[in-house]
């Protein structure tokens, strides 16, 4: 067997494969045999009907199909091995030469886990930026600790204002009929949220309680429902409640209120030394993020659709799942936004691509940097997943499997990876002021959107392919996919 293997763009191999012509006789031998034991021909036992016999039932070009179908597929497994090849999907195959009496000759096109040429990931221009923690934001706190704490009381005294909450009741007509969602008996909203049309709510301020009011207004131009889109309307409002929030006032009882606090002065130094560890907490993970960004961007490789594909339907997953916890099928969403889910797809894509470029050059650096994740790590995760999925028996197998643990010892590789560069740059800048994590640890495997969404279709890891092409055996597919030449 002659193999010849040439690059081809989007990381993908063009093998030539040349076999002799005596490989195709014992082929054409095999297909006999194999042909008839599967085919029924009245007079001749299991197995036993010649060729020719066979021929006539099946068609002239029968056995040659088969032989040839067989040979390729086998030649094409030993080219892979042979050249040390693992293939991201089945190849396509296209055959030139295929005639009894002489040379078989195919070609077959693959996509391979792409090289992934690192540059620079260590010198990057800049330092972690803290954000400076002064007196107005931690009065915003306090603000916002009042504000979580208010209560509310009838307003007296004065007329309806913008922050008040208010309940109407309202009659909308269009041309003087009433229309369908244009009443309510008792509409509860909170004065100058807009949550009305734009400009409604305007028309409440100075009302009392028991006050009715009417306007024209117009609906805007985008409105949902199309036949009142830019449609004039006429509303009759009658203000049936008005209560204010009431603030406590920032004072020691107050903060003796929110905990263990002798007085406000003791609550606004917790609340400042929260808000300086959330600041060195964001200075790290942002700082880490500028590390990885810097580390793709020296990096060059040439990504296969394949993988990007499969990102694409990672993403789309985690976007069923988002909509799906506010209560939304996709297949009204699709309706509503007038929109595919090729359109999705394609919306998608340049977020996949990038996502993938960052898995495999942050797989590249964990491969170059020696970062190795304990198998304990991993079945620790295993373990999480587990009881997180006792009652999910698809997610459970996903990372019960080989496929699952790499694409958890993949992700926790990653993370140790990328704390290991922080670390080491603020090792060597000890001037610095350290940045520790709120949590003892990094995020672990499964703490991801993109966990569940991996398992869901069975995806495997991009970066894990480095794992499988350095070490372990490569999991060659036992067949092709081949096309009809030309």
């Amino acid at each position: 067997m002659n193999v010849t293997t040439t690059p081809a763009p989007r990381s993908t191999i063009l093998l030539e494969i040349e076999l002799p012509a005596d490989r195709l006789q014992r082929a054409l031998n095999h297909a006999v045999v194999h042909l008839a034991r599967r085919t029924k021909i009245p007079g001749f036992r299991p197995g036993k009907a010649p060729r020719n016999v066979l021929e006539r039932t099946l068609g002239p070009g029968a056995v040659l199909d088969d032989a040839v179908d067989h040979l390729v597929q086998d030649a094409y497994r030993e080219a892979l091995i042979e050249q040390r090849i693992l293939p991201l999907t089945n190849a396509d195959v296209e055959i030139i030469q295929a005639e009894e009496g002489k040379s078989v000759i195919f070609k077959a096109t693959v996509q391979v886990r792409p090289e992934v040429t690192l540059g620079d990931y260590r010198g990057f221009p800049f330092a972690p930026e803290i954000e400076t923690i002064d007196d107005a934001k931690v009065d915003k706190v306090i603000e916002e600790l009042r504000d979580q704490n208010a209560t509310l009381a009838p307003v007296e005294g004065r007329g309806a204002a913008n922050g008040d909450y208010a309940v109407i009741g309202f009659e909308g007509t269009h041309d003087g009929t009433p229309f369908e969602g244009g009443s309510s008996e008792r509409m509860p909203l909170i004065i100058g949220d807009e949550r009305l049309i734009p400009g409604f709510e305007a028309h409440l301020l100075g009302l009392s309680v028991g006050d009715e009011t009417a306007f024209d207004i117009t609906f805007p131009d985008d409105y949902g429902e199309a036949a009142l889109a830019g449609q004039l309307a006429h509303f009759a409002v009658t203000l049936r409640e008005l209560r204010e929030k009431i603030l406590p006032d920032a004072d020691d009882e107050f903060a003796r209120s929110m905990g263990e606090f002798g007085d406000l002065a003791a609550l606004r130094v917790e609340v400042q030394a929260r808000l300086e560890g959330n600041a060195l907490d964001k200075a790290r993970h942002a700082f880490s993020d500028r590390i990885i960004e810097y580390a793709v961007a020296n990096a060059t490789l040439d990504l296969p659709d394949i993988l990007i594909d499969q990102e694409v339907e990672v993403m789309h997953d985690e976007f069923r799942a988002t909509i799906a916890r506010q209560g939304i099928a996709e297949e009204a969403y699709l309706k509503v936004v007038g929109k595919t889910e090729d359109d999705l797809h394609s919306e998608f894509r340049p977020g996949a691509e990038h996502r993938v470029k960052v898995l495999l050059v942050l797989g590249k650096i964990a491969e170059l940097e020696a970062v190795v994740v304990a198998d304990d790590h991993i079945e620790a995760e295993v373990a999480r997943a587990r009881q997180r999925y006792a009652g999910e028996k698809k997610l459970l197998a996903y990372f019960e499997s080989e496929r699952g643990r790499n694409f958890i010892r993949s992700t926790l590789r990653r993370s140790q990876l990328v704390e290991k560069l922080v670390t080491d740059w603020l090792a060597a800048h000890p001037e610095h002021p350290a940045l520790p994590h709120l949590e003892d640890q990094p995020g672990a495997a499964l703490d991801s959107p993109a966990a569940e969404a991996n398992a869901a279709i069975g995806a495997t890891d991009p970066s894990a392919i480095h794992d499988a092409a350095s070490g372990e055996e490569p999991g060659y597919p036992a067949h092709v996919h081949a096309e009809p030449a030309g």
